[in-house]
């Protein structure tokens, strides 16, 4: 069996048609037919109805090319994002932590998007998004972490603040008056909500306020700040969050704080692309975009 009647089984699928499909791939409708005959030969089942309206996938075709689709596309894009003459015409891949770029990103790009701009984007960790980046695999970053390394380079966007919060009925039974020692007795009896096991969020505020390492274990641990706001918002426990991700729950007084530091701990979020890379006029303009726009995040 052949990669490229797998291409052209899934264009006619597509088009509906063994001439559309033809067109859409560069070659004539009689090499399309059989290279359709020969896949249906390797599997020993039919995979379309001809009709003279165009071709519909049997019950065996549709399996198929549902099976099959996502895996195709992901070799498209490898070969043509490694092998292409030109990355002009390619959408820009871009990556970044799911709950800035859902909070943020998509809503500071849209105008570019409107504007014909083709966007891909992966969400995950700094750390492998910066690797993605490094490989090739990503464009631009927008990254919680300052990279390090040769061949990469980075602006500085905007700083995130960090806040202790709960919801009202578990702030109540925290001593608003207490000295800081006082405090720290009773936070260490409530439940903490954390993103990971690390507690990188919650050790730097520890570090920066009290001077201290944070209570451990966390009771919950989910890697969704969206999802920790939802916990701490129903009194399952407290947590440290960018003021910036509920900005409405605080807001509304669904959360409340727990400490006004005179300083509040910060983190620098970064915007990150491989050197050389912003000669390309869209991604410069992307980038640009971001710069701009991240001064009003948080």
């Amino acid at each position: 069996m052949q990669l490229g009647w797998l291409q052209t089984f899934i264009a006619v699928c597509h088009t509906g048609s063994f001439t559309k499909a033809a067109r859409q791939l560069g070659l004539t409708q009689p090499a399309v037919t059989q290279q359709i005959r020969c896949l249906e030969s390797e599997l020993g089942k039919p995979l379309f109805h001809r009709t003279p309206q165009g071709a519909t996938p049997t019950a065996e075709g549709k399996a198929l090319a549902y099976e099959i689709e996502a895996s195709m596309a992901e070799i498209n894009s490898a070969v043509s994002r490694h092998f292409a003459d030109t990355t002009e015409n390619r959408p820009i891949r871009l990556g970044g932590p799911a709950e800035l770029v859902t909070a943020r990103v998509m809503a500071s790009i849209s105008q570019l998007i409107a504007a014909g701009l083709d966007v891909r984007i992966s969400l995950g960790e700094a750390s492998s998004l910066l690797e993605d980046l490094r490989s090739g695999h990503l464009d631009i970053v927008v990254s919680t972490i300052q990279p390090q390394g040769r061949g990469v380079d980075f602006t500085p966007l905007t700083d995130e603040e960090f806040a202790l919060l709960a919801s009202p009925r578990i702030a109540a039974g925290v001593p608003a008056d207490a000295e800081d020692c006082e405090k720290l007795k009773v936070l260490a009896k409530l439940p903490m909500i954390a993103y990971a096991e690390t507690l990188p969020i919650i050790r730097r505020y520890w570090r920066t306020v009290f001077d201290a390492p944070p209570p451990s274990p966390p009771a919950v641990v989910v890697p969704d700040l969206r999802a920790v706001i939802a916990a701490v918002t129903s009194s399952a426990g407290i947590s440290v969050l960018p003021t910036y991700l509920c900005a409405a729950e605080l807001a509304s007084g669904a959360l409340v704080p727990l400490m006004e530091p005179e300083i509040p701990p910060i983190n620098t979020l970064y915007l990150a692309t491989r050197s050389g890379t912003l000669s390309e006029p869209r991604l410069a303009r992307l980038h640009e975009h971001l710069v701009r726009d991240a001064r009003g995040w948080t």
